[in-house]
């Protein structure tokens, strides 16, 4: 074999070996896949869940630092009931979260994309850079709301019937002509001879 036609496949081999490394390199920049991938996981376990979903943004403070890598169902033989584990994934090794932080889902919006939210402690201890985990406090679900507001509905609508009928001092103050004219002719005379107001009796 010639070795000039040896040496230009050599370097066209090269060439091609160096622009499928180049291409797949900024294929894992562009969307954010890591052949080692920097940060940590730690853990949030919850009651309801409230339907948030893997790749659910995490915040910190109110900043995004993460998602959620993983949920998990399982049964708390102590407690008696099942829950839910939160994996979520810090993406700096050197973002550290305090151990008394609160961990809630939340959601942007009144119907938009649920999240991850951590509130900040005050404990000058940290949670364990992998597996460490915090107990969210547990979202109140959309039936719970809607009844919630069913019941003070309900409660404005007998208020409102006991007023019409004329129950309790208001609502026979609203319902009582006799109360309304009294309270006219009071005001006439006080306007007709407002010395009284000043003569009191001793």
């Amino acid at each position: 074999m010639d070795t000039k036609n040896l040496s230009f496949e050599v370097k066209v081999g090269i060439f091609i070996l160096v622009g499928l490394v180049i291409l797949i390199l900024m294929i894992f920049s562009i969307g954010d896949i890591y052949f080692i991938r920097p940060g940590y996981h730690i853990k949030a376990i919850f009651n309801f869940a409230n339907g948030i979903a893997i790749n659910a943004p995490v915040r910190l403070a109110g900043i995004e630092v993460g998602e959620v890598d993983g949920i998990r169902l399982y049964y708390d033989s102590e407690e008696g009931r099942t829950k839910v584990e939160l994996t979520a994934w810090i993406k700096k090794d050197d973002m550290l979260i305090e151990s008394d932080s609160r961990a809630v889902i939340n959601t942007l919006g009144m119907l938009g994309e649920k999240y991850l939210e951590i509130y900040p402690g005050k404990n000058k201890t940290f949670l364990e850079k992998e597996g460490g985990m915090l107990v969210g406090k547990d979202p109140v679900s959309m039936e719970d709301m809607t009844f919630q507001i069913k019941q003070v509905a309900d409660s404005v609508t007998v208020i409102t019937k006991r007023l019409e009928n004329g129950e309790g001092t208001i609502g026979k103050f609203l319902t009582d002509d006799s109360i309304y004219n009294n309270l006219e002719d009071f005001t006439a005379d006080i306007k007709a001879n407002p010395w009284k107001l000043m003569n009191r009796p001793k």
